[in-house]
């Protein structure tokens, strides 16, 4: 850490206790928090309900109504309105995975930032392209609150928390009758339905039920004749179901069931660059690249738009389904103890056929000149799944407190298992070859490296963890907090690949991709290709120390030191670089939150950290022999250190009645201090690994975020209802979506979002609401595909555009 950056980290400090100086004059009292509009706002950052002004970790919280005003139905759109998160949707917005403070999650990699439904992890997956270990679609409704912990939460949620959890808490059933029904209309045909109602079945039972249906067009165009005519399509069922039962005054059981479906065409890349120096069309480049121009020139030609796309699959799907069941048993033991048992279990499957890089190429010279010439399309092996896992979880918690309430504590353990089903998960890679029915091989080469690449990975994860953590109060204004927990992580992976070639059309000629096993055998079936097994194992202690400072009730002061780490992982398929280690991080943080009240009233929460790296996981692009017949590949490996430093802002501030403005910020300064070379195999089928570069920053790593929200509520009889106006503005500085090729910069964003509101339409227990998000219509990448170096070409992912509609709710069993 330079002497500059120490410098800026210790001015935050001071800045932190020059507000906690002047606290005398802050007074105590309710106020509206951020994004919330409740007057006491309590999460579960320490699972525990608790006041979020008690909680020495930084948050964004939103409940449901901010939920709906910024019109979040997916993960994605949950990154565009928190200033420390960022969303990769390479794959699609359902399939989404989280960036927090510089810790990423891409390729087959285990999450940065944990997930949690209703304090369940979410479902596993290992495949590369899948859903899994995220928020899936329809997890957005019905909402209590959404909790965005930022930093190592490695203590209380385990491994893979070192950026940070989020925490989705749905509403749990009441003991009274009500409901809602809320339909919503919009451009690109727009069509969502929400349908929930509470039911008191009993004195002691008490049911929920809710449904999101929703569909909507892509806004992404295919011009290219071949398939449907758009991409980026909405097409979910959501279907959730929860029971309390009160089996005793003291003894509670809390089940919830949720399904979701969703059945898209998928996303879309749109080629933007290609290699025209015929100099450097060398290898690979030399036969991509002038069919990447042409496909350029074309697109330039017609005067397509920023959104317009080609694709080259007659039928492109994304069939992803998912289920799980999570029973929270909780005995109030004593007064000063509760037993808590928390047990799930549930299942992703998902089958696609896309094409991943949006190329529609033709052979350029030639006996086959102008013919198709797909670049990569990807589907999974006919009758298998492209990723099919189970996840079964078990965790018994202990939290109590002494007669003088001076410690607090909690302890427990906590066991995962997620196993492949069903011959695990599988894809079947189309690479420069036109094919018919790839099923059945019925393909014609256009190129020397033209192949086929059926493979099949299976990936089983067991985890085991004990912990404890207590708070324990030194004085009425002082208290300390520590935690320890330790973790057993196993990863048992395998599978195998096969390449096929067609010397002659329709003519298979398949052998195994790895020369290791079974050099020379011929075959299409990639299971006789087994590569063995590989396992990743790894123990490690996280912990964490914290001092809290309270002047007033309402102010807090703290700092604090933690470590989190992030497991290993194996991937059979990427021959010599099947493993890859854990990475582990030291985190030091200081900050404030405090609120005030009187004439102005607000909120505010400050926070600076500064993170080591060791073993950090990032993703490079391998390049494949020519000999090989396999594509270029992403891999996974240990970049050695880098170092993350940052400030973090979340404030809300009522000047005068009837109007509030929330607001954050953040800055991120990261660097990849250390990557240690590469070694490949020389049976390898790569010949290169195309690493980030050293010194440079780390991927989805935004040095400059900021959101602000101006609400203005008119000041109206409550006979006419309430109605609220409101405007939201987000910044985005330029960031890294792949630290391996020069076009993987993201540029600057900004994006402008209205809405407004009519609750209890003339005293009716009706609610109208209209959106618009991209009001401006500004046109940016979010994600970067192809890799200009070893393919000669690049595609990106576009934003979504404007969007408007309307949304009418109809309040059951309302006052």
């Amino acid at each position: 850490m330079s002497y500059q950056s120490v410098k800026s980290f210790l001015s935050l400090g001071v800045a932190s206790a020059s507000i906690i100086a002047a606290t005398p004059a802050l007074a105590q009292g309710a106020f509206e928090g951020p994004a919330t509009g409740d007057t006491e706002i309590v999460v579960t950052a320490r699972r525990t309900e608790e006041r979020l002004l008690d909680v020495p970790i930084s948050i964004t919280v939103f409940n449901q109504q901010q939920i709906s005003n910024r019109n979040i139905t997916t993960a994605s759109d949950l990154g565009t309105y928190t200033p420390s998160l960022t969303a990769n949707s390479r794959f699609g917005s359902d399939k989404s995975t989280f960036a927090i403070r510089g810790f990423s999650q891409d390729g087959t990699t285990s999450p940065t930032v944990g997930v949690y439904f209703a304090d369940v992890v979410a479902l596993r997956s290992a495949a590369g392209v899948a859903s899994g270990n995220g928020a899936g679609v329809g997890a957005f409704f019905d909402l209590q609150n959404v909790q965005v912990l930022k930093g190592p939460q490695g203590t209380l949620f385990g491994r893979n928390t070192t950026g940070g959890a989020i925490m989705l808490v749905p509403k749990k059933p009441t003991a009274r009758f009500e409901g809602y029904i809320e339909g919503s209309i919009g451009n690109y045909d727009l069509r969502r339905v929400q349908a929930v109602i509470n039911v008191p079945l009993a004195d002691t039972v008490r049911m929920r039920l809710g449904v999101d249906r929703q569909t909507r067009d892509g806004y992404l165009h295919n011009r290219s004749g071949i398939g449907p005519k758009d991409f980026a399509n909405v097409d979910y069922t959501s279907i959730r179901a929860s029971v309390v039962t009160d089996l005793t005054p003291d003894l509670e059981n809390y089940l919830i069931a949720r399904y979701s479906r969703s059945d898209t065409h998928g996303p879309m890349f749109r080629v933007s660059e290609c290699q025209r120096n015929p100099a450097l069309r060398i290898g690979r480049i030399a036969l991509l690249a002038p069919s990447a121009c042409a496909q350029v020139d074309r697109q330039a030609a017609r005067g397509d738009g920023f959104y317009d796309v080609e694709n080259v699959v007659p039928n492109p799907f994304d069939l992803t389904k998912e289920w799980q069941v999570s029973n929270t048993t909780t005995w109030n033991a004593s007064d000063p103890l509760t037993i808590k048992n928390i047990v799930s279990y549930g299942q992703i499957r998902e089958r696609f056929h896309l094409s991943i890089g949006g190329e529609n190429f033709a052979v350029q010279s030639g006996p086959n000149a102008g013919a198709p010439f797909p670049g990569v399309i990807i589907r999974n092996i006919q009758g298998q799944y492209g990723t099919i896992q189970s996840t079964f979880t078990e965790e018994l918690q202990f939290q109590g407190r002494t007669p003088n309430g001076k410690l607090t504590w909690q302890a427990g353990g906590y066991l995962e298992i997620s196993d492949p089903m069903k011959g695990g998960n599988t894809s079947n890679t189309e690479s420069n070859v036109t094919c018919t029915d790839a099923y059945t091989y019925t393909c014609r080469a256009n190129s020397p490296l033209a192949a086929l690449a059926p493979v099949f990975t299976k990936v089983a994860f067991r985890n085991i963890g004990f912990y404890g953590q207590g708070s324990y109060k030194i004085t009425n204004k002082l208290a300390v907090t520590a935690g320890l927990r330790y973790t057993i992580d196993r990863i048992v992976a395998s599978g195998g690949r096969a390449t096929i070639f067609f010397p002659q059309p329709n003519t298979p000629v398949g052998r195994c991709a790895n020369p290791l096993v079974n050099p020379g055998l011929s075959t299409l079936d990639p299971v006789a290709c087994p590569s063995g097994e590989f396992i990743q194992k790894s123990k490690r202690p996280t912990w964490l120390i914290d001092l809290e400072y309270k002047p007033i009730t309402d102010v807090m002061l703290y700092a604090k030191y933690s470590r989190g780490y992030r497991q290993g992982g194996a991937d059979s398929s990427v021959v010599g670089l099947e493993t890859w280690k854990p990475e582990t991080v030291d985190s030091y943080e200081v900050g404030a939150k405090g609120k005030f009240d009187g004439r102005v009233s607000g909120y505010f929460s400050v926070s600076a950290f500064y993170n080591d790296f060791s073993n950090q996981q990032l993703i490079a692009n391998a390049v494949a022999k020519p000999t090989s017949g396999l594509p270029g590949t992403r891999v996974v490996l240990n970049a050695g250190t880098s170092r993350i430093w940052g400030i973090e802002v979340d404030a809300s501030i009522t000047p005068f009645e009837g109007f509030r403005l929330d607001g954050g910020y953040a800055y991120l300064n990261t660097k990849l201090t250390k990557f240690d070379a590469t070694v490949l195999p020389t049976a390898s089928p790569y010949q290169q690994v195309l690493l980030p570069r050293v010194g440079g920053e780390l991927p989805l790593s935004p040095r400059h975020r900021l959101t602000a929200t101006a609400t203005y509520t008119l000041p109206l009889d409550q006979s006419i209802g309430r109605i609220s106006f409101a405007a939201t503005y987000t910044y985005t500085y330029k960031q890294l979506s792949n630290a391996s090729t020069p076009f993987g910069v993201l540029p600057s964003s900004n994006l402008l979002n209205l809405n407004a509101n009519w609750d209890s339409v003339a005293g009716l227990p009706i609610d109208l609401a209209a959106f618009v998000t991209n009001v401006t219509k500004k046109q940016f990448p979010v994600s970067v595909g192809g890799n200009f170096t070893s393919s000669g070409y690049e595609s990106f992912v576009p934003n979504q555009p404007r969007m408007f509609g309307l949304r009418l709710k109809y309040r059951l069993g309302a006052d």
